[in-house]
């Protein structure tokens, strides 16, 4: 939790446009009859202030989703937009800046560097991006993921829940309009990963983050307000306010469904 004396959050004022949207995307990988179509006309818009999980059996396109939507790859048709803006054809240099200043990043391996402290991995964005460097922004945000003592030392001291606090209050030190979290328990224990995703669901209820996270654990997906389900590509449905179960039996249908198509049997 974060101290008594910290300063109250600035409530965001957030445009009329999506914080993300996707307009009929499509991904595909090779050619001909041996091309790989990843995601088959995605269209989505996810509002800002949100917390949504993405689902989907394996090769659904999650991670091409999320690669997409983030920046990191590039549509082969459709658009990317980013608070309103088209991002999917901007340069490289320009999207580099953007992925840097606007968006967020929480991976399942924490990808923090093991020669600085905590308090300069977590400044490093600002760093990258030529910004200077707030060190009481980052007191701050080490306080509010309950590491506040820890400034100083390097990641490999840490657990792996401490290193993964570690990556959230990164991600979030240049308030970026949308983070994007790729398997952020994975790694972790059951105890471990419930702490984390109660300080991602904090970043949207406290700071008015947006929040988009990759997961194949029901008991994850069910911290987000909504739960989007891919398969073979596409969107095959979701679910608002879920719980576990919930999403445990579509995740079971989706995959019998999958597994039935591969093996040409129904499900």
């Amino acid at each position: 939790m974060a101290p008594r004396h910290e300063r109250r959050p600035t409530p965001r004022r957030h445009p009329a446009a999506p914080a993300v949207e996707l307009r009929a995307v499509r991904r595909s990988y090779g050619r001909g009859d041996s091309a790989v179509h990843a995601l088959r006309g995605v269209d989505l818009a996810l509002p800002h202030g949100s917390f949504t999980a993405v689902m989907g059996p394996s090769g659904s396109g999650k991670s091409t989703f999320l690669q997409c939507a983030a920046g990191l790859d590039r549509p082969t048709s459709g658009e990317v937009l980013l608070g309103g803006e088209e991002i999917s054809r901007l340069g490289e240099n320009k999207l580099t800046r953007l992925r840097r200043s606007r968006i967020g990043f929480v991976f399942q391996s924490f990808n923090l560097l093991p020669s600085l402290t905590v308090q300069q991995n977590v400044l490093l964005p600002q760093r990258l991006a030529g910004e200077r460097q707030d060190r009481a922004r980052a007191r701050e945000l080490l306080a509010r993921v309950g590491l506040a003592e820890h400034g100083g030392r390097r990641p490999g001291q840490l657990s792996g829940g401490q290193q993964q606090r570690v990556a959230i209050a990164r991600a979030l030190i240049t308030d970026p309009e949308v983070l994007f979290a790729d398997e952020p328990t994975g790694a972790l224990d059951t105890r471990t990963a419930h702490e984390v995703l109660g300080l991602l669901r904090q970043a949207v209820d406290a700071l008015g983050a947006t929040v988009v996270m990759v997961t194949h654990d029901p008991v994850a997906a069910s911290h987000a307000d909504r739960v989007l389900f891919l398969a073979e590509g596409a969107l095959a449905g979701e679910l608002v306010r879920p719980d576990p179960q919930a999403v445990a039996e579509r995740m079971v249908t989706l995959t019998a469904r999958a597994a039935g198509r591969r093996t040409g049997v129904a499900a």
